[in-house]
């Protein structure tokens, strides 16, 4: 018998293993592949890699965190480790504790910085990534401490009058701190800055206290030392604190001796103790407090300033005004929408300084999928130069054989490259240059190579293979949010080469109709089998929450009808089996609400003119935090975010879609306007304007002006680059009308009452 060096590796593995008393890993890792489809790629190596990353912090937390409750730690601790608060987690038998309860965060930054600082709940300021964070406290002489992270209340707001800044304030008693984070240019460079105001009713002290923790867990701080004119922190030999006045008492603490709050009284009772103005712990945990005292019946304000890494040029000085008065505008009377859509506009501009990244801390890489969404809403805002910025960048990320990566096992990615730089050519109204050509063929002959062959005897004949795919539907299978991606590339490829290569567009056509048809086949056979036309994630699943990537068909591809019956099954299946108040559930790998996913379902219910879309719309805006972010997963009970990024730009993209959709959007030949109004909006009396709205026919933009309670004016002004396009007006409530062609101005009338 003839062994393979794979063979006797594996025997000395399970020997060891065995010896040790350990499960087989051999038999485990067989056993966990048997409840996937076989995949050429198990999981992505940048998912398992990013993995382990991540609860390598949590062993560290496990080690830390519990047997020092006495801390002050960050917020999502305080409430998570708390057996009293229903964001409680027992970790008995959890090998590492990470944040599942409260991954809320909000970044900041400054446009086309790639530094996001983050701010907490609580106003815990994290300047660099995944690194240590600042703190405010008020501490009386008296032993009563104002530690805003153990505060179950605090108001906490979104400032975009100017640049970006986040104010929290947190009070107890007599004991008030207001905390304003921000980023701001020094000749050109990005300064985060941080300013606390507090006040006491007695003698008191303002702390900003040095924490080697941050919404993750643990981030060490090996030293700190303050600069003899106290006006300086150096940490870690590294990065800079400047304080806007000398530090008037200085405390440092490490592991050995307690958290630096627990020194606090003590401190006050004897004012004459020695003080160190250096500090370092070879576990990583120095905490350090500067105090300044708040005068009796005042208040103190401290500024502290952290400068960012910054290695592109200097930044434009009024980059966000410039920005903002560039991207189309909304005004509506509802306060809560028009917060949320400027905040998303905030964050597309934030989070797109060169590449387009779907969060500022945990998500801070790229992926195909999210950049397809984000791009599409840069580009339907009027964003457009940010978008092509992004779009330059995905030549470099092409394999030799056309493969667009990002993660391996992904096969969606070339559908989303392709789809999107059609979109970009046809909101822009400018053609693609000539360098990508072999980009776009390239890409496009890859999806026709790699689709399995359509003469199987198997339900998956035809589509492409079974892989890791959107990640949150479920383990590798024969996806059809795949294949749907991959049919919309290659119509989106057929389309982008047709004026310089009839032949190669032809080519593409014909693969795209073929690999139609062996998805319709395929769908067909779960139809027979389930027993309904709902399309579920693959040949063979039932319906479940994964059928989620399956609405992709009518938002954003509209591969198929806005009644296809197929699609609007597989939304109801949804609607009944997946939704919690209002909100989609994905139960598989995210367990929680989604924004944006809800909103893929809201896109297809607006399509289909079913007036539900709003009721998924007002969830939604209701799962927003104060300061009008999503994390990407929340948690149905406390509302805290539960999984990946605490501000998910995806979820800011769908929310600028969903508006600019609900407005206008692009239906075969003709644009739909007005469909998806809230009546609420109209009965204000006032005017609801929205635009300049890139649209593949021109831009519009859009007036309405109620005249009566039975009547309301629409005024549009438009630059088509061709003839004006059909325009279909379906305000909810009201008669529908097609305007003549040339017409600017319509009055629509609500629709009489059926007698």
């Amino acid at each position: 018998m003839k062994f393979s060096k794979w063979t006797f590796l594996q025997y000395i593995i399970r020997r060891a293993a065995r010896r040790q008393g350990f499960l087989d890993p051999i038999e485990l890792l067989a056993r966990l592949r048997s409840f996937a489809q076989p995949s050429e790629v198990g999981e992505p190596v940048e998912l398992l890699r990013a993995g382990v990353v991540f609860h390598a912090r949590g062993l560290i937390n496990s080690r830390v965190i519990q047997y020092n409750m006495d801390w002050v730690w960050p917020y999502w601790v305080e409430r998570q480790f708390n057996p009293n608060d229903e964001s409680f987690i027992p970790r008995a038998f959890s090998v590492s504790h990470i944040n599942l309860t409260h991954r809320n965060w909000t970044a900041l930054g400054y446009p086309d910085c790639e530094e996001f600082p983050l701010v907490d709940p609580r106003g815990l300021l994290t300047p660099c990534l995944d690194g240590w964070s600042l703190d405010g406290w008020v501490c009386t002489e008296g032993g009563r401490n104002l530690f805003p992270s153990r505060s179950l209340s605090g108001d906490q707001r979104q400032d975009m009058s100017s640049g970006l800044a986040i104010t929290t304030r947190v009070q107890e008693g007599g004991l008030i701190l207001s905390s304003t984070a921000s980023v701001e240019l020094e000749g050109g460079m990005p300064v985060c800055v941080l300013t606390l105001t507090a006040r006491a009713d007695g003698p008191a002290w303002l702390a900003l206290a040095l924490r080697p923790a941050n919404a993750e867990g643990i981030s060490f701080i090996n030293e700190v030392a303050l600069s003899p004119d106290r006006r300086t922190w150096t940490v870690n030999e590294e990065q800079s604190v400047v304080f806007s006045a000398p530090v008037e008492r200085h405390l440092v603490s490490d592991y050995g001796h307690g958290d630096v709050a627990l020194h606090l009284r003590q401190a006050h009772a004897h004012a004459e103790m020695e003080e160190r103005g250096a500090g370092s712990c070879d576990h990583g945990m120095v905490t350090a407090a500067a105090l300044f005292a708040i005068p009796e019946d005042g208040e103190r304000v401290l500024t502290a300033r952290i400068p960012l890494q910054h290695k592109a040029p200097v930044l434009a000085q009024n980059a966000w005004t410039d920005l903002r008065e560039g991207a189309c505008m909304l005004q509506c009377p509802d306060r809560k929408y028009q917060e949320l859509y400027d905040a998303a506009i905030t964050s597309l501009i934030l989070h797109s300084p060169d590449d387009v990244y779907p969060g500022p801390s945990t998500y801070r890489r790229f992926w195909f999928r999210d950049a397809a969404y984000i791009i599409h809403a840069l580009l339907c805002v009027g964003l457009e130069a940010r978008a092509e910025r992004a779009l330059r960048r995905f030549p470099e990320r092409q394999t030799p054989l056309g493969y667009f990566r990002s993660q391996d096992g992904e096969w969606d990615s070339n559908g989303e490259v392709l789809w999107i730089l059609h979109r970009y050519q046809q909101i822009s109204g400018r053609k693609l240059t000539a360098d990508w050509r072999s980009v776009i063929a390239r890409g496009a002959r890859w999806i026709i190579r790699k689709r399995l062959s359509d003469t199987l005897a198997a339900p998956h004949a035809g589509l492409l293979p079974a892989g890791f795919s959107a990640e949150h539907l479920g383990p590798n299978d024969y996806y059809y949010w795949d294949d749907f991606w991959g049919i919309a590339g290659l119509h989106c490829a057929a389309a982008l080469v047709h004026g310089h290569d009839a032949d190669m567009a032809a080519e593409f056509t014909r693969a795209a109709v073929d690999f139609t048809g062996s998805v319709e086949r395929s769908l067909a056979s779960c139809a027979q089998r389930l027993g309904r036309p709902g399309m579920p994630a693959s040949p063979y699943r039932r319906l479940d929450s994964g059928a989620i990537g399956s609405i992709v068909s009518g938002y954003p591809l509209q591969l198929h009808a806005p009644d296809d019956p197929r699609l609007l099954d597989c939304a109801e299946f949804l609607l009944k089996a997946c939704f919690i108040e209002g909100a989609f559930f994905q139960d598989m790998i995210h367990s929680g609400l989604n924004a944006y996913l809800t909103l893929h379902v809201a896109q297809v219910l607006l399509r289909a003119n079913d007036p539900r879309h709003l009721e998924l719309m007002d969830a939604v805006a209701g799962l927003a935090t104060s300061t009008g972010q999503w994390p990407e997963a929340i948690h149905p009970h406390t509302r805290g975010g539960c999984m990946g990024d605490g501000h998910h730009v995806w979820a800011a993209a769908e929310w600028v879609l969903m508006v600019r959709n609900s407005f206008v959007r692009e239906e075969g030949d003709r644009l739909i306007l007005c469909a998806g109004i809230p009546g609420r909006w109209l009965k204000e009396g006032r005017p609801v304007l929205f635009g300049p709205a890139p649209t593949s026919f021109g831009p519009v933009s859009i007036a309405l002006n109620p005249v009566s309670e039975t009547s309301v004016e629409i005024v549009l002004r438009t630059a088509w680059r061709d003839q004006q396009p059909l325009i279909d007006v379906r305000l909810p409530g009201h008669e529908p009308v097609t305007l003549e062609r040339s017409a600017t101005t319509v009055i629509v009338a609500t629709k009489e009452n059926p007698s």
